[in-house]
């Protein structure tokens, strides 16, 4: 589902639009990067206040990106009078989080009036390496903005 097709511009808004009123995207130094249809990047620095005890990324931060990601690529697919919220989701954590940011895409792979099934994958990158840290497979379901 996901392609290489720029959403619309009125869709890039209403996502760019709804990202920066998350506030924990901001709390975690979040970016929206990139708005296609179906698919969503986003991008967040290696912070030390989000690390674990061993000094890795918190696996909850991680896991935050890369739900927001799944969400706004299942939203890109959206009519203007929806929105998403995520209704399940599993991921596996494949490699410490290590590096000085981390880009979490997301992709549709069903999308549906009411259900939409997403992958998403995390990447630490540092210098000229990257590594994969996490992937995720995530179920969005289509709510009215009020709900």
């Amino acid at each position: 589902m996901a392609s290489d097709t720029p959403a619309p511009a009125d869709v890039e808004q209403r996502l760019r639009s709804s990202f920066e009123r998350q506030r924990l995207m901001a709390t975690l130094g979040a970016r929206l990067t990139r708005v296609e249809a179906g698919e969503v990047c986003i991008e967040m620095p290696f912070d030390p206040a989000h690390s674990q005890q061993h000094g890795h990324v918190h696996a909850g931060a991680i896991t935050s990106i890369v739900d927001s990601a799944c969400g706004y690529a299942a939203l890109s697919l959206m009519p203007a009078d929806r929105e998403v919220v995520s209704v399940e989701f599993k991921v596996n954590f494949v490699s410490p989080a290590r590096g000085s940011h981390f880009v979490a895409v997301g992709k549709v792979v069903k999308a549906g009036r009411t259900i939409t099934v997403c992958t998403g994958e995390v990447w630490a990158l540092e210098g000229e390496r990257s590594k994969t840290v996490a992937v995720m497979q995530a179920t969005m379901i289509a709510v009215s903005p009020a709900d």
